[in-house]
């Protein structure tokens, strides 16, 4: 297994305190591998993490069949099988050239999941890079949520597209998509309304945003991004199975992945559904959006 870098380690090693202090005290606990009883108990401690019961139980028989004599092996066995679990999808976000005109990425999630918050920082950092990123606000029946995503486009100093307040989401992104075209815009980044995922009729209104997008792209792909709130644990792994039915998603965003986060549901969430974590959100500060790296997520939780 590959070392952390020092980079890597100091990002990861301050996020989901919540589930790394539960593990590290519950790790701790064990009897040896070998003891009668130690199998269950490691369940135990995985279910208490966030990670969730049935993940809990395909960890701790991976560790098994290992046969780990030492701590150390059943923590080396444990970071093994939890990284098996995670997608071998790729995390990329945008390619450096978009052939056909701009790259788009919807962002999507329950209200308060923090997709206004995601945009704007991530404009911020493909502006860094020396792209040419356009907000879309197309959250057009929240309240100030367009005044919202405006003011985060000022804060990244990138252009924006506003629809006006009741407009129809789905004609605010198709007119987006086209004055990012006009305006030499390389990608497009559109805060979408929020939607809770027991609103099937809701969720169809997502649906069609995404059939608009294909159409104004002539039928060219586009990222589809589900923010999920990292705080809510397992609770995010019913919002990701339902907002996939309706909308096919290509990847996760763990926005507020803070010292109160609940990472563990992370390796239950891609187990399941095969979906890759592409950023996380660390931090309140506009440059705290990091690429997800997943080698580095998963020994920061095992290896405290």
């Amino acid at each position: 297994m590959r070392a952390r870098s020092p980079a890597a380690a100091s990002v990861w090693d301050r996020v989901s305190g919540r589930t790394r202090s539960v593990l590290a005290a519950g790790l701790r606990s064990l009897k040896p591998p070998l003891a009668p009883g130690y199998y269950e108990e490691l369940e135990e401690v995985l279910v208490a993490a966030d990670i969730g019961p049935a993940m809990a139980t395909r960890l701790a028989a991976a560790v098994r069949k290992q046969t780990p004599r030492t701590e150390d092996e059943a923590r080396s066995a444990l970071v093994d099988a939890a990284l098996a679990l995670m997608s071998k999808k790729d995390r990329k976000i945008v390619s450096p050239e978009t052939p056909g005109g701009p790259a788009v990425i919807l962002f999507y999630g329950i209200n308060g999941a923090g997709k206004t918050t995601t945009a704007g920082k991530l404009a911020h950092r493909l502006k860094q890079e020396g792209r040419k990123p356009m907000i879309v606000a197309a959250d057009t029946f929240r309240a100030a949520g367009i005044e919202q995503m405006s003011a985060w486009a000022r804060r990244a100093g990138v252009d924006h597209f506003e629809g006006k307040s009741g407009a129809d989401p789905a004609s605010v992104v198709f007119d987006g998509i086209n004055a990012a075209r006009s305006r030499g815009s390389d990608v497009v980044l559109v805060d979408t309304a929020g939607r809770l995922q027991t609103q099937r009729n809701l969720l169809e209104e997502m649906a069609k945003v995404g059939r608009v997008a294909t159409r104004a792209l002539d039928g060219r792909p586009y990222e589809s991004l589900l923010v999920l709130d990292a705080v809510l644990g397992l609770t995010s792994v019913v919002q990701a199975r339902e907002f996939n039915k309706a909308v096919p998603v290509t990847g996760l965003v763990l926005a507020k992945l803070d010292s109160s986060a609940k990472g563990g549901a992370v390796i239950a969430i891609e187990a399941e559904l095969g979906v890759p974590v592409k950023l996380a959100g660390v931090g309140e500060g506009i440059d705290d959006l990091a690429p997800f790296e997943p080698e580095a997520f998963i020994r920061s939780l095992f290896e405290s």
